[in-house]
């Protein structure tokens, strides 16, 4: 099968985890807030291409709890990328009839920032076409030690199930396609009880690099897996 062709067999769900945009600057002598801004602008290309070839969950990994770790200036310029780009970017989403779905601790950002998300959700939850979930201040261990506590405080017996209902993704399925860029090949504390049957996918090309073409090549690799869920061939 041609890599630029779509594959007949597409992810119901695909998340993202947007690596590489500081590298990209570095090595085209910007700063990182240049990157940041360039992987915004893919970021955009890519949901809106994967949601026009007929997916219909998508999640990016946009900022995590480890991102407060960097540099104060680097912090306050994504938050200021964020509120720049959101508004436009997800009131296209809500025109499009997508939905918008947050995981993460949002109470960190500034309040215009926590705003303009909370309109997004608030405004996209009748919407049909898919749902863009976005991980904000989010970091896997958190989420699960999040819902055991909620559990422990109604008193709830906790089973597969149950722990599923707790998490932020309780109303998406887990993911069936994981795409990492940047040349890492490790989950950074994303989605970790919710990968355990995903598909992985590791790239060297950095995100704001990564175009339509290259994410057909992507979703080619996808189709060609044997996905069998711990069962055996038949």
């Amino acid at each position: 099968m041609r890599s630029d062709k779509l594959p007949e067999v597409l992810p119901g769900h695909i998340a993202f985890i947007m690596d590489g945009n500081g590298r990209w600057a570095k090595k085209r002598l910007l700063p990182r807030k240049a990157g940041h801004r360039e992987g915004v602008k893919t970021m955009r290309k890519i949901v809106n291409a994967c949601f026009d070839i007929g997916m219909r969950y998508v999640t990016v990994f946009a900022f995590s709890t480890e991102n407060k770790n960097r540099p104060e200036d680097e912090v306050n310029s994504l938050f200021a990328l964020m509120q720049e780009y959101f508004t436009e970017f997800l009131g296209e989403m809500l025109d499009n009839g997508i939905r918008i779905t947050v995981m993460g601790d949002i109470s960190y950002f500034p309040e215009s920032l926590r705003n303009i998300i909370s309109e997004a959700v608030a405004s996209s939850k009748e919407c049909t076409r898919g749902t863009l979930n976005i991980a904000l201040n989010y970091g896997a261990r958190d989420e699960m030690l999040r819902a055991v506590n909620a559990a422990v405080d109604g008193g709830k017996h906790i089973t597969a199930d149950e722990l599923s209902s707790l998490l932020y993704t309780s109303d998406i399925p887990d993911p069936d396609l994981i795409v990492r860029t940047g040349g890492e090949s490790r989950l950074s504390n994303f989605m970790l009880y919710q990968c355990a049957y995903s598909e992985l996918i590791f790239t060297k090309i950095l995100w704001p690099d990564l175009d339509i073409k290259k994410l057909y090549e992507i979703l080619n690799e996808y189709a060609m897996r044997d996905r069998r869920f711990g069962k055996i061939k038949s």
